[in-house]
């Protein structure tokens, strides 16, 4: 039996020929990341064991993300753990505040992960970088630990669901609203511990950052990881940025999936995931007039250039609606300078939005926008739980850029066909 691109990227950091879903294995890791919430608490685990040395500072990353530039006492004493571990063990990967970014949109950025690795991370969303044709997967905090010392991740052998998206999209349409569809027809939970294996024509037109907002959101549905079969898209995303050398994979015609789930998403809205659950989804029709008082968009989901550039489009020469915040939060230093060089910053600034440094913020309910009892944000974010950006009785609510910038516009959510 042949094997599925997940189960050949496992089987390549073992010394098996092949594996298959539902096995054990012990993997080498290539990429193993931290950030200012998660890192600290593998180091005291690392420390606590006595250990004195990582197997090999050139395989870790450090991104103090979450609450940077810090926020309070606490969130400066973790991002300071976070330092002295880079300097003490010469982690060339550490980004400090000015040269930080949201970890799942720096990494790629900076071809720190190309396709063929296996990379684990101690946040959830580190299923970003399969869309590039990585086996990538969130893990704990003592994993990480253990794979400082050892460079090897324990882990079983996802089954794989087959998404294949027929059609051509409507304008106004992207990789966020095909996630967020696909969420609403599984669930939650209709991808537990298994890989999201996303094809079709539809997908093999996607730019990378659509398929890097596809894949950062599988773990919405209970995935273990996402991943695209990389093509000449990723070739040509990771050709000038790679640091090493990469490999392509594919499934194999005969190889096994659990299930296969066929979408002709011709017709389909931009959608909006409702509260609580990511699966609450409806075409943003279904929901247009709803009020919002506060609008976010960024995070790791959909904070990259292209992403601002349509955000720009439909602010350019518009005011947001007097009872509106609007935050934006470049991904990255780079998305944020190359925003200021396309005049996206003064076209942000002038529709009176708020403009951030790159950091989590909001998305988390750490700052930068935390919500108070009986608010409602429209968010380019990832997820919607009660009390997620803020007070528990706030209410968050899921779409992508464009339906975020119209909606800050009218003051309530809106297609972006009614603006421009």
């Amino acid at each position: 039996m042949g094997m599925t691109i997940t189960e050949k990227i496992i089987a390549a950091h073992t010394d098996l020929e092949e594996v298959h879903a539902g096995q054990f294995v012990y993997a080498e890791v290539d990429i193993c990341l931290g950030n200012d919430i998660t890192a600290p608490i593998a180091i005291e685990q690392f420390e606590t064991l006595g250990l004195k040395h990582v197997l090999n500072p050139d395989t870790i990353v450090l991104v103090p993300d979450h609450f940077t530039p810090n926020k309070d006492i606490k969130s400066a004493q973790n991002a300071k753990v976070l330092r002295a571990f880079a300097q003490k063990h010469q982690i060339k990967n550490y980004f400090e505040v000015g040269r930080v970014g949201i970890e799942h949109v720096l990494l790629p950025e900076k071809g720190i992960v190309v396709p063929g690795d296996l990379v684990i991370g101690a946040d959830s969303h580190t299923c970003t970088y399969g869309a590039m044709g990585i086996f990538s997967t969130g893990v704990g905090s003592t994993d990480i630990a253990a794979c400082f010392a050892t460079g090897k991740v324990w882990l079983k052998v996802p089954e794989t669901i087959k998404f294949s998206f027929q059609g051509k999209l409507k304008e106004w349409v992207s990789g966020k609203d095909l996630i967020l569809y696909t969420i609403g027809k599984i669930g939650v939970d209709g991808a537990r511990y298994k890989a999201m294996e996303f094809g079709g024509p539809v997908i093999e037109a996607l730019s990378m950052d659509d398929r890097l907002a596809m894949c950062n959101m599988a773990i919405e549905a209970g995935a273990k990881n996402g991943i695209i079969e990389p093509d000449s898209c990723t070739e040509e995303y990771i050709n000038s940025r790679a640091k090493r050398a990469y490999k392509f994979y594919s499934s194999d015609d005969n190889c096994s999936y659990s299930d296969i789930h066929t979408y002709d998403v011709s017709n389909l809205s931009p959608q909006v995931a409702l509260p609580n659950l990511p699966e609450n989804v409806c075409p943003v029709e279904d929901v247009s007039d709803i009020k919002i008082d506060q609008v976010v968009i960024g995070s790791c989901t959909n904070g990259r250039i292209s992403d601002l550039r349509i955000a720009a489009q439909i602010l350019k020469g518009r005011k947001i609606h007097p009872s509106i915040r609007l935050i934006i939060l470049p991904g990255t230093q780079d998305v944020y300078l190359e925003a200021l060089k396309e005049g996206l910053i003064e076209i942000f600034i002038n529709a009176e939005g708020a403009v951030s440094t790159p950091t989590c913020g909001p998305c988390l309910g750490g700052h930068m926008g935390v919500l108070a009892e009986g608010e409602r944000a429209l968010s380019t974010t990832n997820r919607n739980f009660a009390g997620r950006m803020g007070h528990p009785k706030s209410e968050i609510y899921l779409c992508n850029p464009a339906v975020a910038a119209a909606s800050s516009i009218t003051g309530k959510i809106t297609h972006p066909e009614r603006i421009v």
